[in-house]
């Protein structure tokens, strides 16, 4: 096991040099002399989950509030340690992650940060980056961030060894602390696979019982510790829950709980962004229990843990914990207090700020019109809606929709695919502006650009984004829950959702019955099914009291939402507002007419307040039918509500689906599945060779073309005979992986159109691989030979590396334009040697070998 020979006290010489002061004025104010047996108090102070919060209005705040802690250190042998629970970096504001994080880095060292386990953000750019740039190439001494990284459950592939640190010890006013660092086991389920090929993540707890077994065996070769620490990845789902609930819930928390060795005697924790103090139970420790905490997320708190150790015994006596919220205090008042740290990270944060502005003018997007949150306050002038105060989260919006159309089309291949998306009105925080601003905005912020700055404003928080398995009685709760509880600060609250739902909503009716219809992709919800929604993870936990959201089955893919969303701005430019709304108010609509009927329901909330969205002038209303889609009545609309009322002409079948279409919005509604259907399966493809999207649609009589699409990129095209079309997908379009893509019927003169969701799984290619060499007599200590290696695959010329294995050694070359040549050292000796050709593989391509020997003569 590695120990490390380092031991940092930062907070002891502080203490030290507080105290040579106050030793200096003893003879103004007399302190009582120390005793040997006097216990020792060590300040332990706790971060988790800080995400790069380098930011004018968090950082120095944030640093203060650890420098005063510090101070409370009361007698000169007494201490501390700064630890971190890991996502120090990561998913971080945009100021620190577009320097690749080093300004937290920079400050992380400035504060004196000691030792923090890793977290799952920390392999965010896989193994490679937070060795060798983030630690400077040196798990045990790194040369950048300043601290050591721990992980006693991060294992070399295949091993139990750690790759990083499993702990670090460091003596506080002559007691040893040990501190272990470990990390939720989940994280290989939470980042990029190829970045973290070469590890395996282990459970947390045996982990840690293993180096706690051995900071306290007695044994010096292997570690000795008085005190043990915990730093720990993983935490309780729900903080303001009891510590009772949290254990019955299950998982790394309660494994934590009721597992932990007696000899850790405190446990900070990280990953959920909880905040909690819990004194858990220990049968066997110093103490009959031990505090298990978490700060929160982002720098809201500091978390601390005053031990008071016996000096004799090396136990410890009492504790007692806390969060410490940061302050709110200006920041030049805060500097005057402790120039000498708070100047440096002051500068460090100061110039990321420039440096973020400087790159925050790039070019991501373009848009056609202004995309906004909804609007109150203002009017329609001319049709079209203008002036008054943005965020509405009582009204659906144009950004809304599309920040959820993003959600559910922005997930890249291997992550999976989503039936919709879902957004917050909370989490937009700004609006796309058609007219530019190169005086405020920088030089490319011209009429249509979108840059990175503007698009990281509207997701400013930096969420993961999750995708959780809802069921389809669980979806319609959580648009129940639009309608707030009783005393929350705002009654309601409109969610975004992507352009494939269509939902009608009455408000009059109980709680719990306000949601009367659902329509995804065209179809009736169905209770039973399970749909994939893709949200933030702030939905996804159930913020803003969306609930429901927690009975689905949650995945975090690991992606922030900023990269998904300046991804998905990138791949489809000329984006415009969408201003046919997904959420309508009705009472009374029928789902179904026939001749003869009496039709009387009203209709409300049809227009949106959007910057430029047009009020609706009619409201159409249809019947259809197998023959087509009759036209029953035209309506006026006025403020965005209309009132239906009529007698169906008596040439109209019994069981007609009722649509109804406020223009010009093109806002459609309707109770009833499409009369359309698609059914559509996807056999596994290989990489190179085209695949085939078999499509069947209903009814067989309909006509005209199915198209299948990769988000908005249209892959093939197919014509409907007899009720079936065969989709041809071009060898190369998708890589390996599994792909949701859509299908899509645009409908005929007698049929409505309809789409419908496939999977379809493309896997490597094998390639074939042929090795030429000569000359064919080959001498010892003279004959160099020459192979040619050739790889060939279906569709695509091969790429990557080739590694060639003989005599002792091994020849590594790149394929160029599927081939490679190489020419060997002479062999020494003679006989048959062996030669092992191996193509190693690619994002496309399979690993091939081949093997054959070489005969070498004097």
């Amino acid at each position: 096991m590695h120990r490390s020979s380092r031991s940092r006290n930062r907070l002891g010489l502080i203490a030290t040099a507080a105290f040579a002061v106050v030793g200096a004025m003893a003879s103004v104010v007399s302190a009582p002399a120390a005793h040997a047996a006097d216990p020792v108090t060590i300040n332990l102070l706790g971060i988790n989950d800080f995400h790069g919060r380098i930011d004018p209005n968090i950082t120095v705040r944030w640093a203060w509030e650890i420098e005063h802690l510090r101070d409370q250190t009361v007698t000169p042998s007494d201490g501390g340690l700064l630890v971190g629970a890991g996502d120090l970096v990561g998913a971080s504001l945009f100021n620190s992650a577009v320097a690749d994080d080093q300004p937290t880095i920079d400050v992380m060292n400035e504060i004196g940060l000691d030792a923090s386990s890793v977290g799952n953000h920390e392999f965010d750019k896989g193994w490679d980056d937070l060795k060798n740039r983030i630690l400077g190439g040196d798990v045990n001494n790194p040369t950048n961030a300043s601290w050591n990284y721990l992980g006693a459950n991060v294992y070399s592939k295949g091993t139990t060894d750690p790759v990083l640190p499993a702990y670090e010890t460091y003596d506080v006013g002559g007691i040893t602390v040990g501190v272990i660092g470990a990390v939720t086991q989940e994280t290989s389920s939470l980042v990029s696979p190829g970045g973290i090929a070469d590890l395996t993540f282990g459970p947390v707890v045996p982990a840690i019982n293993r180096v706690a077994g051995e900071l306290s065996d007695g044994d010096t070769t292997n570690g000795e510790a008085d005190v043990i620490v915990a730093v720990v990845h993983a935490g309780a789902v729900d903080g303001t829950k009891g510590y009772d609930e949290e254990v019955a819930q299950g998982g790394e928390f309660a494994d934590m709980a009721n597992n932990l060795d007696p000899e850790v005697n405190v446990v900070f924790q990280g990953h959920t962004h909880q905040k909690y103090v819990y004194d858990a139970p220990v049968t066997g420790g110093d103490t009959a229990t031990r505090p298990m905490l978490q700060t929160g997320s982002y720098g809201s708190n500091i978390g601390q843990v005053v031990l008071t150790v016996d000096p004799t015994t090396k136990h410890v006596t009492g504790y007692t914990a806390r969060n410490n919220a940061i302050p709110t205090d200006d920041n030049s008042t805060l500097i005057a207090q402790y120039p000498d740290v708070l100047n440096p990270i002051n500068t460090t944060v100061t110039n990321a700020v420039t440096n973020g502005n400087s790159v925050g003018n790039q070019a991501v997007g373009s848009i056609t019109s202004d995309i906004t949150t909804a609007f109150t306050g203002g009017s329609y002038v001319d049709g079209t809606y203008t002036g008054g105060t943005r965020d509405d989260r009582a009204s659906e919006s144009t950004m809304g929709d599309l920040v959820a159309n993003a959600l559910r089309d922005g997930l890249p291949a291997d992550m999976g695919h989503a039936d919709l998306g879902i957004t917050n009105p909370g989490g937009l925080r700004a609006e796309f502006y058609y007219a530019g601003d190169t005086v405020n905005g920088g030089p490319n912020n011209t009429d249509g650009v979108v840059t990175y700055a503007e698009a990281n404003n509207v997701l400013p928080f930096v969420n993961n984004i999750w995708t959780v398995d809802l069921t389809g009685s669980d979806l319609e709760q959580v648009l129940e829950e639009q309608w707030q509880p009783a005393g929350a600060s705002r009654p309601y609250l409109n969610l975004g959702l992507s352009d494939n739902v269509q939902v009608t909503l009455d408000p009059s009716q109980p709680e719990g019955q306000r949601v009367t219809s659902v329509r995804i992709n065209g179809k009736r919800l169905d209770p039973d099914k399970t749909y994939t929604v893709c949200t933030f993870s702030f939905l996804g936990t159930g913020g803003d009291n969306f609930s429901a959201f927690t009975n689905g089955t949650p995945h975090d893919t690991g992606l922030v939402d900023r990269d998904l969303w300046i991804g998905y701005l990138k791949s489809h430019p000329g984006l415009g507002p969408d201003f046919a709304r997904q959420e309508v108010d009705e009472s009374g609509m029928p789902s179904y007419v026939a001749g003869g009927d009496h039709l009387s329901f009203s209709l409300s909330k049809l227009d949106l307040t959007s910057l430029g969205s047009p009020a609706n002038q009619t409201v159409e209303v249809y019947a259809r039918t197998a023959q087509g889609r009759d036209h029953l009545g035209s309506f006026p609309v006025t403020d965005g509500s209309a009132t239906v009322e009529m007698d169906v002409p008596a040439d109209i079948p019994a069981n007609s689906a009722l649509t109804v279409i406020a223009m010009p919005s093109g806002t459609t509604l309707g109770k009833t599945d499409a009369v359309s259907s698609l059914q559509a399966e996807a056999p596994t493809m290989t990489y190179g060779t085209p695949g085939t999207v078999h499509v069947a649609v209903d009814p067989a009589e309909a006509t005209g073309h199915v198209t299948v699409l990769d988000g908005t990129r249209k892959l093939g095209t197919g014509t409907i005979d007899g009720g079936q079309a065969d989709v041809t997908i071009p060898g190369t379009a998708l890589g390996p992986g599994h792909h949701g893509l859509t299908v899509s019927y645009a409908g005929d003169s007698t049929n409505t159109g309809a789409s419908t969701a496939v999977d379809l799984r493309v896997t490597k290619a094998t390639p074939t691989m042929k090795v030429h060499h000569w000359p064919a007599r080959v001498h010892a200590d003279r004959t160099h030979v020459k192979l040619v290696v050739k790889l060939r695959s279906p569709g695509h010329i091969v790429t990557g590396p080739v590694s060639v294995r003989t005599g002792g050694r091994t020849y590594l070359a790149r394929l160029s334009d599927g081939k490679v040549m190489l020419r060997l050292h002479t062999y020494t000796t003679t006989g048959k040697k062996h030669v092992a050709v191996r193509y190693l593989g690619s994002a496309v391509d399979r690993s091939v070998r081949k093997t054959f020997t070489i005969r070498v003569v004097r």
